[in-house]
């Protein structure tokens, strides 16, 4: 590690905001993603005010040193993994409410605030901030811009990208810029604020975000559908999207997912369903939506209906869907979590091409899914000490990846690229595609400094 880095860092920024013990420095290589390479940061700083951030950039800059920002890291790409020598960002410090404003429905946060903090504090004041990650509990909002992150509501209520209406971001050579607005409307020049959304810190660091909100519905009533196949539940999708249902939650489990939550928790779950669709809906009048859609999924061949009749027997209803992935992990100790989206209308066809895999590969792969989107999450689970289980769990995971593009889908819905997926990115969007995006890339960090190795 350089001396000269660490002292021109110390000029700007108190000594406990700089970690320099290797020991320490190495929790933070990483994020939660499988076969993604980490290097050695040779610091990590912890800043807790913008000056402080413009100071390491400002650093970066003059002594070439590559940064590589990161939230809580509970992102499934290695889009916050260290790389050698840099400096690791990490903004978990900065993480003020600044502001939350009933009349304009906003809420002004620092990057390190943690999603659920946010949840409950804007719902105090009767308002509603929609964006869910399964890890909401841990992540923060600037990992959540970062990945552009989605949830289970996104059926209703869209994604982090439909919700950050500005920002404040220090460039690579730490100037500060602002973008977007905190007004109702607003159209003035290129939309550099949803530039950013999505960009992995690749681009700048995000310090500050000015984030819409909603009122705050009313509590949402859950039902659960079973059927005796994937492609019976997946049929059910189309028609209630067809039907124009705006249910607040459409999620799907197959039948290796209910199997993995079956002998995690012992939830009781039939062994004979082989699919299990959880809906939900935060209307005025919830029971009756329920009514219409579990008609719906009758017609669709379900074998049993179960509607919840309060917020209670909602979550018992849910607790199956939030022990999914916890519950595959346990089957072999390690997954890879894909997170691959395609139209809902070949969601049948992207489960059926899953299980496929799963039987050539010789592995067990549970899909569950956010199934109004077509927003599938097939995880393969594998023992990390087998060499040849893990070069099989690699293949299958590209092999999803190619059956999602061939169904007309994208590689990810709401992880990120990272370096997981860098080579199926350039897959996607094609040479001309990756020419774009590598010139914006440059005129924003010429020294290519920020998250290096990260997209493309």
């Amino acid at each position: 590690m350089s001396r000269t880095l660490v002292e021109h860092l110390s000029a700007g920024l108190p000594a406990e905001a700089i970690l320099t013990d290797p020991d320490i420095t190495a929790s933070y290589a990483h994020d939660m993603a499988s076969f993604c390479e980490a290097g050695e940061p040779a610091v990590v700083v912890l800043p807790r005010t913008v000056e402080e951030v413009q100071h390491i950039m400002r650093t970066a800059t003059e002594l070439r040193v590559p940064v590589v920002p990161q939230g809580a890291r509970t992102g499934l790409s290695g889009g916050a993994n260290a790389t050698d020598g840099c400096i690791v960002l990490s903004l978990v410090k900065m993480d003020r409410i600044l502001e939350i404003s009933p009349v304009d429905r906003i809420a002004v946060v620092e990057p390190g605030v943690v999603n659920a903090a946010l949840s409950r504090a804007v719902g105090e004041h009767g308002l509603y901030y929609p964006p869910d990650p399964s890890s909401w509990e841990m992540c923060t909002i600037g990992g959540n811009i970062g990945t552009a992150s989605g949830g289970l509501c996104c059926v209703k209520y869209g994604v982090t990208a439909e919700y950050v209406l500005g920002l404040d971001v220090v460039l690579a050579d730490g100037r500060l810029m602002h973008t977007g607005r905190r007004t109702a409307k607003g159209v003035a020049g290129y939309d550099l604020t949803r530039l950013f959304v999505g960009s992995e810190g690749s681009l700048g660091i995000v310090v500050r975000a000015v984030l819409g909100l909603r009122p705050k519905p009313p509590q949402q009533l859950v039902l659960a559908a079973e059927f005796a196949s994937a492609a019976a539940a997946c049929d059910a999708v189309c028609k209630i999207m067809e039907g124009g249902h705006v249910p607040s939650l459409l999620e799907l489990m197959d039948r290796t997912t209910i199997q993995a939550v079956n002998a995690f928790a012992n939830m009781g779950l039939p062994d004979t369903t082989e699919a299990l669709l959880l809906a939900a809906f935060d209307t005025p009048d919830p029971a009756a939506d329920l009514a219409a859609l579990g008609a719906v999924c009758e017609a669709a061949g379900a074998t049993q209906v179960v509607p919840a009749e309060d917020h209670a027997e909602s979550e018992l209803l849910l607790q199956a869907r939030r022990l999914s992935l916890t519950a595959l992990e346990a089957v072999k100790g390690t997954t890879m979590i894909d997170d691959v989206c395609v139209p809902r209308s070949r969601l049948g066809e992207m489960l059926e091409g899953v299980e496929r895999i799963a039987e050539k590969y010789g592995l067990t792969i549970g899909v569950c899914a956010h199934a109004g989107d077509g927003n599938t999450h097939p995880t393969v689970c594998f023992d990390s000490a087998d060499a040849d289980e893990s070069r099989r769990a690699r293949e299958s995971f590209d092999e999803i990846m190619a059956l999602g593009l061939e169904l007309g889908g994208t590689i990810t819905g709401e992880h990120g690229v990272g370096i997981l997926k860098k080579e199926w990115l350039a897959r996607e969007i094609g040479p001309v595609g990756v020419e774009m995006q590598r010139a914006i890339k440059q005129t924003f960090d010429p020294l290519g400094i920020l998250n290096p190795g990260k997209l493309f």
